[in-house]
């Protein structure tokens, strides 16, 4: 199975290849119960068991600025390599917790939302009940993660502490939507946000609760974007069709605004042998996919994924997960930063060399670098979408299988095609 990956790919190596090297080259430190180093800062709140979950701080074995270990924002134009590496390089320490006990407190808990306020890394000394176990997931489709090993302590220094997380956290009355909002607004990033809403650092005091680290990522992108929703309604639409390309990681990303009132749309699509058919990038929901009737080179169909919303947008959770939802927030604030309204129907074409997921915030920073790049400008759907068959590897038909705007655009006949 991996000689077929990396023939498809390209490749020297696969997902399990680039685990193994990464995992192997892990200081020895981690063999150790006692660790010492400076958290990025990170934190981590599984899903497993909810609402009985476990949580925990994120800690490398070097002290200084480990900060770009855990800030995703930082990565974009980093390989496979260095992105695993930053991973295997946080141990993950770990204590079970109702996720109601953040409104009890507790040494943990409240240490965790300590270092969640840390504008830099701080020290931090894990005390664990054994040896970390050094995992290595065999699975194409896992996200790897470093060695973890239950807490028995954990002890942290001091840093600076960034205060507007801080004026958010002790604001016990503040909805946790509005704080979202209202830290984005004033240049938190977005990761950051996303970390303290799942130590149940905002809302109102008697019902916070930890979230789940995964859910909380598409929580904050699904928040932040329906806000900005709101913003670009009232904004003049586009007049003209635009076309805008960017590849990163062996994804081919292209975005496609149309001059009309909000809607929008997320499709991916990608390329696998026969024998990982079931393993998909970033999601795991292979009841919801569809084979597209195109067939590539090497003989086998893409597989495609896609959700759309209209101009009240949506009220039941999009099929492809997060990434639907990171894709939304790129698309909403750039529209909002330039103040002009559109359509907008999000394509991803994932090739063979994309031999790992690495996270939905792929898609939210690769979609704000594709809005950094020129477009193409056209004065027809039809128009975009030839050039865009041209970027892509499968044709125009190929998506319109599975774009219900697309489909809308082509065969729709608008009113004011009767005046």
């Amino acid at each position: 199975m991996c000689r077929r990956v990396r023939r498809l790919s390209g490749e020297k190596k696969c997902a399990i290849h680039v685990k193994a090297d990464s995992l192997a080259a892990r200081h020895p430190e981690f063999d150790s119960k006692s660790i010492a180093g400076s958290s990025p800062p990170g934190v981590f709140v599984g899903s497993f068991g909810y609402p009985n979950v476990y949580v925990g701080p994120m800690v490398p074995a070097i002290s200084g600025n480990t900060e770009i270990l855990d800030t995703p924002e930082w990565w974009m134009g980093k390989g496979f390599d260095e992105i695993v590496d930053f991973r295997y390089s946080l141990l993950r320490g770990y204590e079970k917790a109702k996720v109601s006990d953040v409104q009890k407190g507790g040494r943990l808990i409240e240490s965790l939302q300590d270092v969640a306020m840390m504008t830099k890394p701080v020290d931090t000394e894990p005390v664990l009940a054994r040896p970390p176990r050094k995992i290595l997931d065999l699975r194409e489709d896992s996200q790897p993660f470093g060695p973890i090993a239950p807490l028995t302590s954990f002890h942290t220094g001091n840093s600076s502490v960034d205060n507007r997380i801080e004026k958010a956290f002790y604001d016990g009355e503040l909805p946790a939507d509005d704080a979202v909002l209202q830290l984005y607004r004033n240049g938190v990033l977005v990761t950051r946000i996303q970390r303290a809403f799942s130590l149940g650092m905002f809302g109102e005091s008697k019902r916070r609760k930890l979230v789940p680290t995964r859910w909380s990522i598409t929580a904050v992108d699904s928040n932040l974007s329906l806000k900005l929703m709101t913003r670009v309604r009232h904004h003049p639409p586009i007049d003209e069709f635009r076309v805008y390309k960017y590849t990163y990681l062996d994804n081919i990303y292209v975005g496609i605004l149309t001059p009309e009132s909000w809607k929008f749309e997320w499709i991916e699509a990608w390329f696998e042998p026969e024998l990982l058919a079931t393993s998909f990038p970033d999601v795991n929901m292979a009841e919801d996919v569809e084979k597209s009737s195109y067939v590539s080179a090497e003989g086998y169909h893409p597989v495609m994924l896609g959700d759309s919303e209209g101009f009240r947008g949506r009220k039941t959770y999009a099929r492809p997960g997060g990434c639907y939802y990171s894709a939304r927030l790129a698309v909403s604030e750039y529209l909002d930063s330039i103040r002009r309204q559109a359509g907008a129907i999000m394509l991803r074409e994932i090739h063979p060399g994309y031999i790992m997921p690495v996270g939905v915030w792929n898609v939210r920073e690769s979609l704000r670098a594709l809005f950094k790049t020129p477009f193409e400008r056209f004065d027809s759907m039809d128009n975009a979408m030839n050039h865009v068959s041209n970027i892509f590897e499968i044709p125009k038909r190929g998506w319109m299988e599975t774009s219900a705007l697309l489909q809308n655009a082509y065969f729709q006949r608008k009113i004011s095609q009767f005046n």
